[in-house]
């Protein structure tokens, strides 16, 4: 069962990563300081004997693998305690994490739709009017930071024409901008990238025998040269969303979009180390998780992927 064999070994190497992740992050957050010194740093009348009573109501007093432990067990449950000043972090999670993901989706389903058509378009073309125009324009969107598309967008659609909604999350409405600016500057690497890979396997063998045999040039393109041109392309999509969920930042404070970006900032703001750790706990596993779809996405693609 090579295609069992394949997944069973890529799920191991997954938890792996997921367990060895967790770790870090429990032990960054804690080098970061005491949190219950962190939590009173703005009191002045505070004891020792406070701090010490502070310590054991957050069970900060046992062992660090005890807490280690305590965290894992919770994040297998998805109990994770509450937050030092808003409540369950559960329930805040639950909130952010469905926010971001609709983003990250929407943001790069945009640039595939755009990236994956001019990037044919522009191989088929090489060298033509319209191959330089896609070029330049993406050179553009390359030279372009999220957070001044982003802004301008605001400026141009939500100022000057009151068109769409400016920030939040209220209406579906609000998603188009952020989702916008996201895809348009995803847009401008994947462009590349796909005229790239076309380019290299539109000059291949297999395609000049599939041209010679008459097939259309519909399928020569789209059934022949983009399928054996996808393993790198879905390798760098794969890549990119895993990135994008943790880098969805500085586009969601500039939209103030109710995404995970936005809950870990706070977090740091207000020195909430409980909500810190499980925010950007639950951005790395989001990561392994997507790194564990594009490595099974590889096999289904390509089954040589599978034995190697």
């Amino acid at each position: 069962m090579p295609v069992f064999r394949f997944i069973l070994q890529r799920a191991l190497q997954a938890v792996l990563v997921t367990l060895a992740v967790t770790l870090f992050v429990a032990l960054a957050v804690r080098l970061t300081g005491d949190p219950a010194v962190m939590m009173t740093a703005e009191s002045s009348s505070v004891t020792e004997e406070d701090l010490i009573r502070i310590r054991e109501a957050l069970g900060l007093n046992q062992p660090f693998y005890a807490q280690y432990l305590d965290f894992l067990k919770g994040l297998i449950t998805f109990d994770l305690g509450n937050s030092f000043f808003r409540g369950s972090i559960a329930d805040l999670i639950s909130i952010a994490l469905p926010s971001t993901l609709i983003l990250a989706v929407a943001s790069m389903g945009i640039s595939i739709l755009i990236s994956i058509p001019l990037g044919i378009h522009a191989a088929l073309h090489k060298g033509g009017i319209s191959d330089q125009i896609i070029r330049v324009l993406s050179l553009v969107g390359l030279s372009f930071p999220n957070f001044w598309l982003g802004i301008m967008f605001v400026l141009l659609l939500s100022i000057t024409f009151p068109i769409l909604p400016a920030s939040g999350f209220e209406t579906w409405s609000a998603l188009i901008l952020p989702a916008l600016t996201i895809g348009i500057i995803l847009t401008a690497t994947n462009v590349r990238l796909v005229r790239t890979q076309m380019l290299e396997t539109l000059s291949a063998q297999y395609v000049m025998v599939a041209r010679a045999k008459g097939l259309s040039e519909w399928s020569v393109i789209y059934k022949h040269a983009l399928r054996n041109a996808a393993i790198a392309i879905v390798t760098f999509l794969g890549l990119q969303f895993g990135n994008l969920i943790g880098g969805l930042v500085v586009v969601e404070l500039v939209f103030n979009w109710p995404g995970m970006g936005t809950l870990s900032i706070e977090a740091i703001a207000q020195r909430d180390y409980p909500l810190l750790q499980a925010t950007v706990t639950i951005l790395a596993i989001m990561i392994v998780a997507v790194n564990l779809a594009v490595d099974l996405v590889y096999g289904l693609i390509d089954p040589r992927i599978r034995v190697a």
